[in-house]
């Protein structure tokens, strides 16, 4: 999820019958970013993602 789609993404989640559902989120807009850029979303998803899945 990019920084942009966030409020929607929790907006339907919550319609969905999910609220507080958990994702990654990484800074907007990815067309225009760098290979470097889009690497270090990457980077920074992946262990958003591990946070997650290790959550106690």
């Amino acid at each position: 999820m990019t920084t942009r789609f966030v409020s929607a993404a929790e907006m339907m989640s919550r319609v969905l019958g999910l609220p507080g559902y958990a994702f990654a989120v990484i800074d907007h807009p990815v067309s225009s970013a760098t290979d470097a850029e889009l690497a270090a979303r990457a980077r920074a998803a992946l262990e958003q993602g591990l946070k997650m899945l290790l959550k106690k």
